[in-house]
């Protein structure tokens, strides 16, 4: 589908890369081996909306450009020559992209990968939700 068109459209486009990215998801909750790994369920949704945040053609792939626009958005440019090896770190299948299954590969994987290495610590470094609104009123008997 190459109709930039949004609305409605864009709308119906994003659920039905939802819905296939969550049946993947479901492939991976239900194997044994991945049972030990803590939080399995929010992990994979996180890592769903962060994919579906990079797959800007919504292709169900990440190519270069698309890898490229990711680590500008994350202040962290590389060349072209650094793009393909990043690629090809996590490319098992030869296509020159990073699909969703590979993209969980890398991420619930114990290999490290640059990418996977930028996302990480790029998590760590998001800044906490801080309270909003103003502070709660205080009297006499509240200080030490």
């Amino acid at each position: 589908m190459n109709s930039f068109q949004g609305g409605k459209l864009f709308g119906q486009l994003k659920s039905k890369q939802d819905e296939e990215l969550t049946s993947i998801n479901q492939t991976y909750l239900d194997d044994d081996a991945l049972q030990e790994i803590e939080e399995l369920p929010e992990q994979l949704n996180k890592y769903k909306d962060q994919f579906m945040e990079f797959d800007l053609d919504n292709s169900g792939d990440i190519d270069i450009m698309e890898l490229k626009q990711m680590m500008e958005k994350l202040n962290c440019a590389k060349t072209h020559l650094e793009l393909k090896k990043m690629i090809a770190e996590v490319d098992t299948t030869g296509s020159g992209t990073i699909s969703y299954k590979e993209f969980l590969d890398m991420m619930l994987g114990t290999k490290s990968t640059v990418l996977k290495l930028i996302l990480k610590f790029e998590e760590k470094m998001r800044e906490k939700e801080r309270p909003k609104g103003l502070p709660p009123k205080r009297d006499l008997s509240s200080l030490p």
